[in-house]
């Protein structure tokens, strides 16, 4: 099972992601390869994720890759947008942009 992904249910979808070791980027596995975009990534459904993580890290081009894992999905998300914070911001980061803010709660000064 891919343990980096604990939290990834049945019924849903994933994306399959990795880092670049040439460069450290942050890819996603797409029908024609590795992409820097995870709006080109290669939709799975999460009952046959753990089968194409196999797949991908079997594949030749895995060998330019570290860290190979699958991504579970926000369903309520309109496009490609990961469910966890952190991939969030692995994907459309960095940290420090505006999406990533913290709420304010309250205006006292």
């Amino acid at each position: 099972m891919d343990v980096r992904n604990n939290r990834r249910d049945t019924t849903g979808a994933s994306v399959i992601t990795a880092n670049r070791l040439l460069d450290g980027r942050i890819v996603w596995l797409t029908p024609q390869g590795w992409s820097e975009h995870i709006g080109h990534a290669r939709v799975f459904d999460n009952a046959d994720i753990e089968d194409a993580i196999r797949q991908a890290k079997a594949a030749p081009d895995a060998r330019r890759l570290v860290g190979i894992y699958g991504v579970q999905l926000d369903p309520s998300a309109a496009g490609l947008s990961p469910l966890t914070v952190r991939e969030r911001i692995r994907a459309f980061g960095p940290s420090v942009h505006p999406d990533f803010a913290p709420v304010e709660t309250s205006n006292v000064h």
